[in-house]
């Protein structure tokens, strides 16, 4: 059973990596949507006002609670906000990215009291709502682009990625409301061969959305494709051979730690405008996250098998 401290802290920190993930999705989703479709455009929208609100009071109820990780925010990511709104037109709260970017600064002695245990369960279970909500979103969008009944500037297989990143977030969820502690094995056997996924196919669309001039880079993006591609294939077959998994953690330890360096370089080149692409700032920051966070569960999981 976890104590109230470590699901507050637990509930805390995947709400402030997700939550922030579930926005930008919404974000990614109405630029990609053409004005012929305003309607879905105005959904997107409106889901990215509702998991705004949730961040926002997560970031509330964690301070003083938890410490910011590179996981929620990258010294990146206001700026690439700030460009990609430029860019795009559509607007990004920006001031939830400076609220949380005091996170760290707000240290008090906040007590783990019951009180708190009740709001962040109420949170987890707005938060499990809201996210069913857009992955049946997702999922309807999805449909209509294999139909050709909806057309947009977002892959197929893109849409598909963050319904299944929306999936595991409420998954996770779900789970962390039972109180349950976590076995350490299985947790890895699960999560490593769907991270591995992630990060192929980050660098899959990487690859697809830089200019085709940009040769070094693509054949860099390629190359994390095929290796992340045969690490998700080891980590599956490590759930027959559990002798395997340390080795497989190990080696998706490395390559992901390549990989976030070559997301934080993109990033920066994007950001700078040296770098030839239709990628938004925002994606690259985005993906970057979300590679500091298979991080984190990859330390976590080579320090106790």
């Amino acid at each position: 059973m976890l104590s109230d401290q470590c699901f507050i802290k637990q509930s805390l920190n995947i709400n402030l990596f997700f939550l922030r993930i579930m926005k930008e999705h919404a974000f990614f989703l109405e630029t990609s949507i053409l004005e012929k479709n305003a309607d879905l455009q105005q959904e997107a929208r409106n889901f990215q006002e509702i998991f705004s609100d949730l961040l926002v009071r997560t970031i509330n109820l964690a301070c003083g609670v938890v410490d910011l990780r590179p996981d929620a925010l990258t010294e990146h990511t206001l700026d690439a906000e700030k460009m990609s709104e430029r860019l795009t037109g559509v607007p990004i709260d920006t001031s939830i990215t400076r609220l949380e970017m005091e996170l760290s600064c707000c240290r008090d002695d906040n007590q783990f009291n019951q009180s708190l245990v009740e709001d962040i369960f109420e949170l987890n279970c707005n938060a499990i709502e809201a996210t069913k909500a857009i992955c049946a979103f997702k999922s309807n969008a999805l449909k209509a682009v294999l139909e050709c009944k909806l057309y947009t500037t977002a892959y197929p297989l893109l849409i598909d990625h963050i319904r299944r990143e929306a999936k595991l977030f409420m998954s996770l969820l779900v789970e962390l409301q039972k109180r349950e502690d976590i076995d350490i094995i299985e947790d890895a056997l699960n999560q490593e061969p769907f991270w591995n996924r992630i990060m192929a196919e980050h660098s899959k669309f990487l690859r697809g959305l830089l200019d085709p001039t940009e040769d070094n880079l693509i054949e860099t993006a390629n190359d994390f494709a095929n290796e992340f591609d045969e690490l998700r294939r080891e980590a599956l077959a490590a759930s027959d051979r559990a002798c395997m998994l340390q080795n497989v953690t190990e080696d998706s330890l490395e390559a992901t730690k390549r990989l976030r360096n070559f997301k934080d370089q993109a990033t920066e080149g994007l950001l700078a405008c040296e770098i030839s692409s239709i990628a938004l700032p925002l994606l690259a920051d985005h993906i970057l996250r979300e590679a500091n966070h298979y991080l984190i569960l990859l330390h976590k999981y080579d320090a106790n098998l």
